[in-house]
């Protein structure tokens, strides 16, 4: 199977609650992903909402690794994967996202608007950057794209809303491919 008809599959066959959200990990990177598309970000990026979470499509028993508060690392899992598939423009602020979410938590009113699942997420995956950490994040190429990805994430979670079918993508997808 092509690799953009094995992405598509997974988002269409996924019916699981995005872990500890109100709406499917398929809702969430579509809503992210459009997100995206109406801040008038570049493909890549768009692409790259749309791909954010897809490691924990790759892992196998995602709500396991959560009863037992395990970060499953499903950014270094989709990061892994999607290399082989697609441009560094892709891939590379999927990698640094959680990252991101660390670096933004700094600010006291990001971390008050996150969901009460991203600040459980946030503890596992490593808490809020010390200022050595910071510095280092800032200094990696794709640290805004990571960034604007992250804020993109965190608002795409809203029940009940019009969304695009994962099908409409099949033309930015295979546009991304290396």
């Amino acid at each position: 199977m092509h690799i953009v008809n094995k992405i598509i599959n997974k988002y269409q066959t996924n019916n699981s609650l995005y872990i500890g959200e109100k709406v499917t990990m398929t809702e969430h990177m579509v809503q992210t992903a459009m997100l995206a598309e109406l801040n008038h970000s570049s493909e890549s990026l768009i692409c790259a909402c749309l791909l954010h979470d897809y490691g924990h499509f790759i892992i196998e028993d995602p709500d396991h690794l959560i009863s037992r508060s395990i970060d499953g690392k499903h950014e270094d899992i989709a990061f892994n994967f999607l290399k082989n598939y697609f441009k560094p423009k892709v891939f590379e602020p999927i990698k640094l996202h959680v990252q991101a979410k660390r670096y933004l938590c700094r600010d006291k009113s990001y971390w008050n608007s996150l969901s009460e699942a991203s600040k459980v997420s946030l503890k596992l995956q490593g808490g809020i950057m010390n200022d050595k950490e910071a510095k280092k994040f800032l200094s990696l190429k794709f640290h805004n794209d990571a960034i604007l990805l992250r804020k993109y994430d965190d608002e795409g979670k809203i029940p009940n809303t019009k969304m695009k079918k994962i099908d409409e993508y099949r033309d930015l997808i295979n546009s991304q491919l290396i």
